[in-house]
């Protein structure tokens, strides 16, 4: 089992005398810059100007900087920035500026794990990564109970890079709740996996053959829709709040035994085996070798699945349906 770690195991008093600067102000980057300024960290914050993140976070009362002023300054130095430009912001305005002793700051290891980040020797390279978007990291900050996260160490110059990850994970409530640690390369890894398999790749590809199935039997679409996507919000909060038993135990008796007899027709040890092939890739480096390559081409495939996937059946009538529901409104 993974070794946990809370309050007690986090020194705070590490950070001060620090600078932290958080490059990005998007989900992560606003909410992680509040709960460290609220916990009495000395924070600066980078952001493009002009952008939607800037206003935000003028609006937020920060003076935003320069990135490359910003790294200059720092001591530690956390990369919020998508992806897919983290390696372009780094050698362009953060590597020039390294001091020996700076820490480099991930929440995700896409970049160290597949090499587009070379750090030098002599500067620490942690990870905290909360399990929870932005929105949440900062509400349950404000409730006193924080998010769960992960922590990792890549490289450790000054012999605290452990340290140092667990007073930031505190000063955001992390400790709180409780911290795993973990690696980069698990990180990493896990996450790709489990956005691709099932997360994201995994149900978006169900709903969609669900929905076809029943269209193409004959069925309205609006009933459709109603029935392999509108519902799933229900199924999916039974499971997030008791696991897969949590849920069955919530749900009707008819639906739990169609369920546990008809789900294994549905993964079968073809899918388990295409899920195997899927992790090779993303273990070898070939997912990011085309991820990399797709960005650097301008996304031509990107661009088109997203079109393609626009003008299904699925999302017009969902579109349609969704305007009949107000309360999806209010959620942002």
């Amino acid at each position: 089992m993974a070794k946990m770690y809370y309050d007690d195991d986090a020194d705070m008093s590490l950070l001060e005398g620090k600078k932290v600067a958080i490059i990005g102000y998007g989900i992560q980057g606003g909410a992680q810059s509040l709960c460290l300024r609220d916990s009495g960290v000395d924070v600066i914050i980078a952001e493009v100007p002009g952008t939607k993140n800037y206003d935000r976070a003028v609006a937020d009362g920060w003076e935003v900087w320069d990135t490359a002023e910003a790294a200059k300054a720092a001591d530690l130095i956390q990369i919020l920035t998508q992806d897919d430009v983290q390696a372009r912001v780094y050698k362009d305005f953060i590597a020039p500026h390294l001091q020996p002793g700076n820490a480099l700051i991930f929440s995700h290891g896409f970049n160290i794990t597949y090499h587009q980040i070379l750090p030098p020797p002599d500067v620490d390279v942690i990870m905290i990564a909360p399990k929870g978007p932005g929105a949440l990291v900062r509400e349950m900050y404000l409730k006193e109970v924080g998010v769960p996260s992960l922590i990792a160490v890549y490289q450790d110059f000054t012999g605290q890079a452990k340290d140092f990850a667990l007073a930031y994970a505190k000063a955001i409530r992390a400790t709180r709740a409780g911290v795993v640690e973990t690696s980069f390369n698990e990180e990493t890894e896990t996450d790709l996996f489990g956005e691709q398999v099932v997360l994201c790749g995994g149900v978006s590809a169900l709903i969609q053959a669900g929905f076809d199935v029943l269209v193409e039997a004959g069925y309205q679409p609006e009933i459709a829709y109603f029935e392999v996507l509108h519902e799933l919000k229900l199924i999916v909060d039974l499971i997030w709040k008791g696991g897969i038993q949590g849920m069955r135990n919530g749900v009707s008796d008819t639906a739990t035994y169609g369920d546990i007899t008809r789900g294994p027709r549905l993964v079968t040890e073809d899918t388990v085996d295409e899920m195997w092939a899927i992790l090779e890739e993303i273990q070898n480096g070939e997912f990011a070798k085309e991820w990399i390559l797709e960005n650097m081409v301008g996304r031509p495939v990107h661009k088109a699945l997203m079109k393609q996937a626009d003008d299904t059946l699925l999302e017009e009538v969902g579109g349609e349906l969704r305007s009949m529901m107000p309360w999806l409104k209010d959620k942002g």
